[in-house]
């Protein structure tokens, strides 16, 4: 794979039982990267082992006075010269290339995960731990996959130079063959408690992270009710305890490379202090005293990766920990069983009764929002479970299109069926062109979906905004989940954009909660004009919109317990009328004393009840 090859048409079926099996996973799954890397490291490696011989052969030749063995010497070195840098370049080379191809497959199974859970994602797993892992974890899960050829080929290399120098000259490459593997094992013992250090570190960053994600997202909240230095010195706090947990593992850090400082210092001093011995008493030649020194210093380089390949899992591992965590989650328990078939048709949930008939414009009344939300959920056939629910999810029957199951029929297809907007819908970033410019059936324009959701003062502040795009509102930027506008702005933009979309069905939660009750009637009217003919489900309690509707239904205790018009169901229903006209106990009492007990009170008209409300 190489960089240029990049996205993966298929990033694969993660292994996720757990972050250490993940990262073997994803080595495995770039074993040709990894061969290549051990290739080029091995023909690296073994090039700068064999300088030690030719430097050797060229302090001898001159003691012997041998001009043509010094030329051969020369010869050797400027070969070898030539062998390291390309190995060097070729590692470098294939190692970023696995580092970064890791990171990319990470990077898109996370994105996969993300479009196939949706809104739900951020309700099991806190949105600063998911900015944590699509950052810095994918960075450092990249790293281990990088460093672990580069390791494998040091390790190669020391096990062939120590048996090379133990057959060269016995006396004393006896001695650094029994050294090397107490060199590279030295740091075991202070290894776990680095990385319980490393873990703190990781997770006291994300809850610092989390924190000022949260900050950022409320911010215009906590200006307006003066809360900017209580969250900032909540913030401080956090990050002084990240700088506190750094400094730990760094000093850790720091031991570990002071014992590999301290450790090989000693066997070269060792070494000189036996083998000037050996060659004074001419054991040996001063050339392979020479080798041997040389050999053993430049042993010290392939010994690094030894650290760094524990550093690099010590900081991986609990990152691939918290990517398995977001990989894990699954939307349900059943998976698609019915391909190639387009649902329409009434849709219905069979759990509570919920019936929005095909082409009309249905209101769904719930007095609890939260039931509201995860009924909406439902009816696009993505409810979210965890695993701990798979059971009861199991039991429950799914939502039908007609006569399709969405939960038998692929993700996709009952999306696209099936549009949920969430009563906190986020814009991306970029232009309202490119804001609009989504899969759709092609038959609703932007031009009609904006001014449904009644998005004229929307187009001006954007046309103002922008004289370097000659006041084209369509051409104007959008920050970031669109903060320069206001609730209700981003509001009706996300509702034009679901209009745009034009699905067999949509379900809107709360498409107006945040825009006042002139807005709010146009923007009612506009839905019920535009969506003439096509199904549409809207969770409200505003009488304006309900009004608009062509049925209600009242949803009580997940069950449904009344159908029929807006204005019918005020006289006749009590738990609608309270829901609607947010009716306190006191005033429900009362006016049933006043008409009679069982008698429910008539309203007069619709602007009574929104004056009540």
């Amino acid at each position: 794979m190489q960089i240029r090859d990049l996205p993966y048409s298929d990033p694969g079926d993660p292994d996720v039982r757990s972050g250490p099996r993940f990262l073997y996973w994803l080595g495995r799954n770039q074993l040709a990267g990894q061969v290549k890397a051990l290739s080029w490291g091995l023909l690296h490696q073994l090039g700068i082992a064999g300088l030690p011989v030719t430097v050797g052969l060229a302090v001898q030749a001159v003691i012997d006075r041998s001009g043509g063995r010094l030329a051969l010497s020369g010869g050797l070195i400027i070969v070898l010269g030539i062998v390291i840098a390309v190995g060097d370049t070729m590692l470098h080379r294939t190692a970023v290339t696995n580092w970064i191809t890791a990171a990319a497959r990470v990077q898109q199974l996370l994105a996969r995960k993300t479009a196939e859970l949706g809104s739900a994602l951020t309700r099991r797993v806190a949105a600063g731990e998911v900015v944590a892992v699509s950052t810095g974890d994918v960075e450092k899960i990249g790293w281990f996959v990088e460093a672990l050829s580069r390791f494998a080929a040091a390790a190669i290399a020391l096990v062939v130079i120590c048996v090379g120098l133990a057959f060269y000259l016995p006396s004393l490459g006896l001695m650094v063959a029994l050294a090397m593997p107490v060199l590279a094992l030295a740091v075991l013992p202070l290894l776990p408690r680095a990385t319980r250090r490393a873990d703190e570190q990781r997770e006291k960053a994300g809850k610092a992270t989390e924190l000022a994600s949260d900050t950022v997202a409320g911010l215009r909240v906590l200006r307006g009710i003066g809360g900017e230095e209580l969250f900032l010195g909540r913030y401080r706090r956090a990050s002084q305890e990240v700088r506190r947990a750094a400094v730990r593992s760094a000093r850790m850090w720091a031991l570990i490379s002071a014992v590999q400082v301290l450790l090989p210092g000693i066997l070269l001093i060792s070494l000189v202090w036996y083998g000037a011995t050996l060659a004074r008493d001419g054991r040996i030649d001063v050339g392979q005293l020479v080798t041997v020194y040389s050999a053993a210093t430049l042993m010290l380089f392939p010994l690094r990766h030894f650290e760094e390949i524990a550093m690099a899992y010590s900081f991986s591992r609990p990152s691939a920990q918290r990517a398995v965590r977001v990989l894990s989650l699954r939307r349900s328990a059943r998976e698609a069983t019915v391909e190639g078939v387009t649902p329409s048709g009434d849709l219905y949930d069979p759990a509570t009764g919920l019936m929005a008939p095909r082409g009309q414009f249905t209101a769904v009344v719930c007095g609890d929002p939260d039931e509201a939300g995860r009924l909406a959920e439902r009816l696009g056939g993505h409810a979210e479970t965890g695993e701990e629910d798979e059971e009861a999810s199991a039991r429950t029957p799914s939502v039908l299109l007609g006569a399709v199951a969405l939960d038998e029929i692929p993700l996709e297809t009952a999306r696209a069926a099936v549009l949920v907007q969430d009563k906190d819908p986020v814009l991306l970033s970029g232009t309202l062109q490119e804001l609009l410019d989504i899969p759709a059936s092609g038959l609703v324009t932007a031009e009609a979906a904006l001014e449904a959701a009644q998005c004229g003062d929307v187009l001006s502040a954007l046309a103002q905004a922008s004289p370097d795009n000659d006041g084209d509102p369509m051409r104007t930027r959008i920050t970031e989940r669109g903060r320069s506008l206001s609730g209700g702005q981003r509001q009706r933009l996300a509702l034009a954009r679901s209009l745009v979309t034009d699905p067999e069905a949509l379900v809107l939660d709360e498409p107006t909660s945040a825009v006042d009750s002139h807005t709010e009637a146009r923007v009612a009217a506009g839905i019920a004009k535009l969506r003439r003919g096509r199904t549409t489900v809207a969770f409200a309690s505003s009488p304006l919109l309900l009004d608009a509707a062509d049925r209600v239904v009242l949803v009580h205790e997940g069950a449904v317990v009344a159908v029929g018009a807006h204005r019918d169901l005020l006289r006749t229903e009590p738990r609608y009328r309270a829901v609607v006209t947010r009716e306190t106990d006191d005033e429900a009492a009362a006016a049933s004393a006043l008409n009679g007990v069982g008698e429910v009170p008539a309203m007069k008209s619709t602007q009574e009840i929104e004056e009540r409300a």
